[in-house]
């Protein structure tokens, strides 16, 4: 989703920025500008490369191909839940002149809401990135990277959601997979009174508006500008999937324990009919942590309202990749960004997540299909791609860890959703404005 355009005042910024630049770059020597960007001098050494335990194989599958290159591979959280970590280190390394990693993966699409004016994150098509390239990334999967025109990261994977589903489940409960909201409200009361203890869902994680009150068009978080949002988290739309989602809860098929709790892995595991999630579910819930045995697991469209005729998907994470202007190893931190996000070797064959980069998608997606695993094809995965609501952003603010801290305490005192939408709407315009956005309501 398209960051909204941006107004940069040029008159007197262009030399103090080269000047901020040197100042920061920890050298000496002269910058030089290129590739749209005032570059430091360049030296010879090896490559810092911050990624998150998950992309960690990205990083040693690059250094297996390319032996010759020498690699620092530094290990993060990623900036999970909105930590702020990669901002926070970026803040000290320019107060104390010295270490910025030359490339940056982050499971957030928000960095460049900072990372642009804090001169961190480098241009990538004004040279470093063919063009060639970058035409061939998923419709507006670089959205959350662009300002103005410029791209400054690349996204990693998408997160579009789709319907999970227990098939062979599904098939000795005599149940049909839902196509509508209605339809899954219907079935989740349905399994709670004749199969207690299974479920259809789980609104338990932090990320949870962002499967559902994102797919349902609940405008919570549309970010209209560089600096403002509109927030409303009691609309009809917001208030339609909040309640259905406290019916669900209510009857028990929809749990609140979280797919990664523990709690949830012993108990829950093989009782899930039905699961709405992003793309990276197949693997890393389904597969790896509640260990499902292979050909159960099957994908459907994400449920629309009745009568809606422009299917949403609601989005989870993603990630980006950054190269820092700060980088002496531009053009060898350029290679290993190209490489990691367009590369079958990698993003067509060993990533987790749905490749942002479209060729590289086809490939994951007959890889995927070849380990005998799912139960049907992938196909609604690249459906869904071009499906997710572009009324929702990617603000400074993390919407997870304002969930988190504001709706998730209310659910687990026995409070509806509904009555906590007001909570929430308060929660996000505090954080927003804390982080100067403009808010309208």
């Amino acid at each position: 989703m398209p960051l909204n355009k941006r107004s940069v005042a040029l008159t007197g910024c262009a030399a103090a920025m080269v000047l901020t630049m040197a100042a920061c770059s920890g050298s000496a020597s002269p910058t030089n500008n290129k590739d749209g960007f005032a570059q430091v001098q360049q030296e010879k050494g090896a490559l810092t490369v911050w990624v998150d335990a998950t992309r960690l194989a990205a990083a040693k599958e690059y250094q297996r191909l390319h032996p010759g290159a020498k690699l620092n591979i530094v290990t993060s959280d990623g900036n999970a839940n909105g930590s702020n970590y990669l901002q926070t280190k970026v803040q000290l390394f320019d107060r104390t002149r010295k270490g910025w990693p030359d490339v940056v993966f982050s499971s957030q699409n928000n960095e460049v809401t900072w990372a642009v004016d804090a001169h961190f994150a480098a241009p990538l098509n004004k040279g470093l990135i063919p063009e060639d390239a970058l035409g061939k990334f998923a419709k507006g999967a670089n959205g959350v990277c662009t300002v103005d025109g410029t791209v400054y990261c690349l996204r990693n994977d998408l997160s579009q959601t789709v319907l999970w589903y227990n098939a062979p489940l599904l098939r000795k409960f005599g149940y049909k997979v839902p196509t509508t909201w209605e339809e899954y409200q219907r079935l989740g009361t349905k399994v709670a009174a004749e199969h207690p203890g299974y479920l259809v869902g789980d609104a338990g994680d932090s990320f949870t508006p962002e499967i559902y009150l994102w797919a349902g068009k609940c405008g919570a978080n549309h970010i209209t500008g560089a600096k403002s949002v509109s927030v409303n988290t009691t609309s009809e739309a917001c208030t339609m999937m909040a309640r259905l989602m406290d019916v669900l809860i209510k009857n028990k098929s929809m749990s609140t324990s979280g797919v990664f709790s523990t709690d949830f892995a012993k108990n829950k595991a093989d009782q899930v009919l039905l699961m709405p999630g992003p793309a990276w579910y197949g693997g890393a819930v389904f597969r790896d942590t509640l260990k499902t045995p292979a050909k159960q697991i099957a994908v459907a469209p994400m449920p629309q309202w009745q009568g809606e005729t422009a299917p949403a998907t609601g989005n989870v994470g993603g990630g980006t990749w950054l190269l820092s202007q700060h980088s002496t190893h531009v053009k060898e931190a350029a290679d290993f960004l190209k490489w990691v996000t367009t590369d079958n070797a990698y993003q067509g064959e060993k990533a987790p997540g749905f490749p942002a980069y479209a060729p590289a998608a086809e490939a994951w997606l007959k890889a995927q299909a070849s380990t005998g695993y799912f139960a049907s094809d992938l196909a609604p995965l690249k459906d869904a791609s071009s499906q997710v609501w572009a009324g929702w952003g990617s603000g400074q603010f993390s919407q997870e860890a304002i969930w988190a801290a504001t709706v998730k305490p209310g659910m687990t005192q026995g409070k509806s959703i509904v009555s906590l939408l007001p909570a929430w709407q308060e929660s996000i315009v505090k954080y927003a404005k804390s982080n100067g956005y403009k808010v309208s309501q």
